[in-house]
């Protein structure tokens, strides 16, 4: 039986996660103008005579003051699509050569794109890329997204990566069409076909986060390696990439994924808010 295990070193405690998120959470929404979720959720349509049975608290107490009759507030749909998170919870997203590993930041942005998006009344759902059974249906509950961030801190080093198994179950639960949030350093070679399929319905987001590492190790010339997670033997080579970002870029955008490359050394939450406020996130309607 496999053993979970705490982070450790931790990048942060539960306090100061709780600040990041909340943090990144409120970046993403700050202002009517520039927030990429503006325009979204429960908009005011019309106001219509009270008729008995109706609540209350749907009153529009102004109107009914100025006619002398009681009138009702009536709302449009919830403008946006669902949000389901793909998050890679497998073993090469913990290898790091920074403090800060590609999984934790994948845990810190899933959740402060969970909680900016909740507040404006977009449902969010969580699906783990890994071993692991951590799937979490799509939900307005913020008890419910810190709750699984808070459980994501706990990984188990030895998982298999999983991605493209995922990406194939969550598609026929899908009942409308939704935006998917993919935060994974992509080292399933099957997760492209499955994304692919995934985008023909869906709106398919790619965040790819890269250890520096991973982009070769400078002066080491041929050595033997092993991946992470599936125990796969490889030659690399200290002037080689061993991620092709470029090529995964070329290959998703040609099929209408949206993709953003996170190398983990350099700063990345203004570079992702600026990636989902240029591509209108938030804003796309059924």
């Amino acid at each position: 039986m496999r053993r979970q295990v705490k982070l450790n070193p931790e990048p942060v405690d539960a306090r100061q996660f709780e600040v990041a998120v909340k943090h990144l959470a409120n970046s993403l929404n700050f202002g009517q103008e520039e927030s990429v979720f503006h325009g979204s959720g429960l908009e005011f349509a019309q106001s219509r005579l009270y008729v008995a049975g109706d609540p209350v608290k749907a009153i529009d107490w102004k109107v009914s003051a100025r006619v002398g009759k009681l009138f009702i507030k009536e709302y449009q749909e919830p403008k946006q699509m669902p949000l389901y998170l793909l998050l890679d919870t497998s073993a090469s997203m913990c290898v790091t050569s920074l403090a800060m590993s590609k999984y934790a930041w994948a845990v810190q942005i899933a959740t402060g794109i969970a909680l900016a998006a909740q507040g404006n009344v977009t449902p969010v759902g969580l699906l783990g890329c890994g071993a692991r059974e951590l799937h979490v249906r799509p939900t307005l509950s913020r008890n419910v997204v810190m709750e699984w961030s808070h459980q994501l801190h706990h990984h188990d080093f030895l998982e298999d990566t999983s991605l493209a198994a995922r990406a194939r179950e969550v598609a026929p639960s899908l009942k409308r069409r939704t935006m998917v949030i993919v935060l994974s350093d992509l080292h399933d070679p099957e997760a492209f076909p499955a994304l692919q399929v995934l985008a023909q319905e869906h709106d398919v987001i790619v965040l790819h986060l890269q250890d520096p590492a991973e982009t070769g190790v400078r002066g080491a010339g041929l050595f033997r390696g092993v991946e992470a997670e599936s125990g796969r033997a490889f030659i690399g080579h200290g002037r080689r990439a061993w991620v092709d970002a470029e090529g995964w870029k070329s290959e998703l955008t040609r099929f209408g994924i949206d993709y953003l490359h996170l190398p983990t050394d350099e700063p990345i939450l203004g570079k992702l808010r600026h990636f989902l406020g240029r591509r209108g996130f938030g804003n796309k309607v059924r």
